[in-house]
C-alpha cells in the first residue's frame, strides 16, 4: 500500500471519530479502497464490407414495356419522308444518319444531317441533344435506324423517330439529297444523362458489335434459304395487314405488339429465325429484342414485304395490282366490252336474251325508271349477290346512268372469271336518248342460286373497292369541271380516246394517253399519287376503267368525267380541234 493511500486511511478514520461522538451508532462501514481500472487496449473492430450485386437488365421486360408504346397510331415509333420533309421545312428535327461512312458518299445524304455510324452512336451521346429534343434518326432502309431508336429510347431519350423506309424511302419520295461531300464532324452540343449504367452496357455492347449485315437478310438471299433449310418466318404486322398485303408462304402470324406475350409460339433459342414487317421497322426492334434475350440466330428482313414485293418475289394472301391491271387492260376487246343502246335492244328481242343487271341506288330507278327485265343489285353490294347473277358463261349486260358504275361492275366480273360480261355505253341516259322504253314499278326480283368458285383474294380486293365506292363513285360532272379548270390548282386532264377521236375535239389543256397503251405510260403521270386527276373518255365508259385502275395502284385523288365528251357537249361546253 502506498504512503498516500496510506495518509488517506488515517484522515477517514478521524473523521468516523467526530461524526460518531454526535451521531446514532451505526453499524461500522468498510471502506471502499478504489483502485484505477486496468486499461486493456484492443485493435478497433473492421467493418465487413457488404457486396456490390450488380442486377443484369431484364431485355425481356425492358422490350416489351418498349414496344407497349408503339403503336399503329405513332406509326411504331416511325415517321414518313413526306411528313419529315413538312418538319424539315418549319423546324427542322436534330438528323442523324446511322449509315457507314461510304454509304453517304455513294448515295448522298439529307441536307443538315449529323452523321455518326451505327455502332458508334451510344459512345458519341454528347453528339446528341437533351433528352427531350427531336431527333430523327435514318439508315438506309430503316433496320439500323430502328435499332438504334430503340436504345435511345431505353436510355431515357422521349422524342426520337425512326424515318420509314430509311433514305430510300426519302429517294422514291423524290425529295433531295445532298451528293459529292460528307457531312461535317460532329460536335459535342450536350452532357449525355445515363442513369443506367448497366443497360447503357448492354445496348452498346450489342450496337458496337454488329456484324457487317447488322443481322439484316435480303429478299433475293431469304427467297435462296426458303428454298432449302428454311429457317422460321415471323411477321409481326398487324392481323389487318396480314390480310391486305398477303404474306411470305409458310409465315407465322406473331404481332408486333403481341410477341413478348407469346414467346412460347417461337422456336428454341439456338434455332434460325428471320422476322420481318411491312418496311424493317418494327422486324429490328424484335430482332434487337430476342438477341438480347439470348436468341442465337435471329435476323430481319431488310426492307421488310415491301423489299420481298420489289423483287417480284411470290406473297400469299395477296394480288399485285400494278401486274394485274395491265394484264386485264391487254386483254379488253376492240369494242372495249361495250355495248350500245340500239344493239341492247335488239338483243333482248331475242329468245335467249342476256341477263339485264342495273347497278343503280333503289332511289333513282323510282326517279327515272328502268329496263324492263332488269334486275337491281346497287353498285356496291354486286360481288356480295354473286349467288343472283347467272352462270360465269352467259351473257350479262350492266347499265347505270352513264355507264361509269357499269364499266366497274363489268371490270369485277370479268376479272373473277365471267366470260360474257357487257356495259351499256351511255347507260339509261343512252337508252332514253335512243329513245327506247322504260319500265317503271318494281323491277324483276333477282332469283337466288349457288355463288360461282372464284378466286377469294381477287373478290375480297374488288369488292373492298366496289362496296367502298363514295356518293358520286369517283366522278365530276362537266359543269362542275368547267369551274375547277377556272379555279387552281388545275386539275390534270387525261384523255384516252384514240388519236382520231381526239382530233374531233378535245378539253383544251389535257393531255392524250390512249386507252391502248395506258399501262405503257405511267411515267406521264404526276409522281405525286395524290395530285387530283379527271380521266375522260367518249362516254365515260373507258375513263371509269382507268381511274379504277389507277385508284387500285395508289392514285388516291382520280376522278371521271361523268358521260365524257358526250355529257361535256351536251352542256354546250367548248372543245378545242
Amino acid at each position: 500500500m502506498t504512503r498516500k493511500i496510506q495518509f488517506s486511511l488515517v484522515l477517514a478514520l478521524i473523521a468516523s471519530l467526530i461524526l460518531s461522538a454526535c451521531a446514532p451508532t451505526a453499524e461500522p462501514v468498510a471502506p471502499v479502497v478504489t483502485e484505477p481500472p486496468a486499461v486493456v487496449t484492443e485493435p478497433p473492430a473492421t467493418a465487413t464490407p457488404v457486396p456490390v450485386i450488380e442486377v443484369a437488365p431484364d431485355a425481356q421486360a425492358l422490350f416489351a414495356e418498349l414496344v407497349a408504346g408503339l403503336t399503329s397510331e405513332n406509326g411504331y415509333g416511325t415517321i414518313s419522308a413526306a411528313k419529315l420533309n413538312e418538319q424539315m421545312a418549319e423546324k427542322a428535327p436534330f438528323l442523324l444518319d446511322v449509315r457507314e461512312a461510304k454509304e453517304l458518299e455513294t448515295d448522298g445524304y439529307i441536307e443538315g444531317t449529323v452523321h455518326i455510324p451505327v455502332r458508334e452512336v451510344l459512345n458519341n451521346l454528347d453528339k446528341l441533344p437533351g433528352l427531350d429534343e427531336p431527333i430523327v434518326i435514318y439508315c438506309a432502309s430503316g433496320h439500323r435506324g430502328a435499332m438504334v431508336m430503340a436504345a435511345l429510347k431505353l436510355l431515357g431519350y422521349t422524342n426520337v423517330r425512326n424515318l420509314g423506309g430509311g433514305l430510300g424511302a426519302w429517294k422514291k419520295a423524290n425529295l433531295p439529297v445532298v451528293t459529292g461531300s460528307l457531312p461535317a464532324a460532329p460536335a459535342s452540343i450536350s452532357t449525355p444523362i445515363v442513369e443506367d449504367k448497366a443497360l447503357f452496357d448492354l445496348l452498346n455492347g450489342f450496337l458496337s458489335n454488329l456484324p457487317d449485315a447488322f443481322y439484316a437478310v435480303k429478299a433475293d438471299k431469304l427467297s435462296e434459304e426458303l428454298a432449302g433449310q428454311a429457317p422460321i418466318l415471323i411477321d409481326v404486322r398487324s392481323t389487318a395487314e396480314w390480310e391486305k398485303d398477303g404474306y411470305i408462304e409458310g409465315a407465322v402470324l406473331l404481332p408486333f405488339n403481341e410477341v413478348f406475350a407469346n414467346l412460347d409460339k417461337l422456336p428454341a433459342k439456338d434455332q434460325p429465325i428471320v422476322i420481318y414487317c411491312t418496311s424493317g421497322h418494327r422486324g429490328a426492334i424484335i430482332l434487337m429484342a430476342l438477341k438480347l434475350m439470348d436468341y442465337e440466330n435471329v435476323r430481319n428482313l431488310a426492307g421488310g414485304l415491301n423489299s420481298w414485293k420489289a423483287a417480284k418475289l411470290p406473297v400469299a394472301g395477296w394480288v399485285d395490282w400494278s401486274v394485274k391491271w395491265p394484264e386485264y387492260l391487254a386483254s379488253v376487246p376492240a369494242d372495249y366490252s361495250a355495248i350500245k343502246a340500239p344493239d341492247l335492244n335488239t338483243a333482248l328481242a331475242d329468245p335467249n336474251p342476256p341477263f339485264l343487271l342495273d347497278v343503280r341506288e333503289p332511289a333513282e330507278l323510282e326517279k327515272d325508271g328502268f329496263i324492263a327485265g332488269a334486275v337491281n343489285i346497287p353498285v356496291r353490294e354486286v360481288l356480295n349477290n354473286l349467288d343472283k347473277l347467272p352462270a360465269q358463261d352467259q351473257p350479262i349486260v350492266i347499265y347505270c346512268a352513264s355507264g361509269h358504275r357499269g364499266a366497274m361492275v363489268m371490270v369485277a366480273l370479268q376479272m373473277l372469271g365471267y366470260t360474257n360480261v357487257k356495259n351499256l355505253a351511255g347507260g339509261l341516259g343512252a337508252w332514253k336518248k335512243a329513245e327506247l322504253p322504260v319500265a317503271t314499278g318494281a323491277p324483276t326480283e333477282p332469283t337466288v342460286g349457288t355463288a360461282p368458285s372464284v378466286d377469294r383474294v381477287l373478290l375480297r380486293d374488288l369488292s373492298a373497292f366496289l362496296s367502298n365506292l363514295p356518293d358520286g363513285f369517283y366522278t365530276v360532272k362537266a359543269p362542275d369541271l368547267q369551274t375547277e379548270l377556272a379555279g387552281s390548282p388545275v386539275p390534270l386532264l387525261i384523255d384516252v380516246r384514240k388519236p382520231e377521236e381526239v382530233a374531233n375535239g378535245y378539253i383544251e389543256g389535257s393531255i392524250n394517253i390512249p386507252f391502248e397503251g395506258f399501262a405503257a405510260n405511267l411515267s406521264q403521270l404526276p409522281a405525286d399519287k395524290s395530285a387530283s386527276i379527271v380521266m375522260i373518255c367518249q362516254s365515260g365508259h373507258r375513263g371509269a376503267i382507268i381511274m379504277m385502275y389507277l385508284r387500285m395502284i395508289g392514285y388516291t385523288n382520280v376522278r371521271n368525267l361523268a358521260g365524257g365528251i358526250n355529257a361535256w357537249q351536251a352542256a354546250q361546253l367548248p372543245l378545242v380541234k
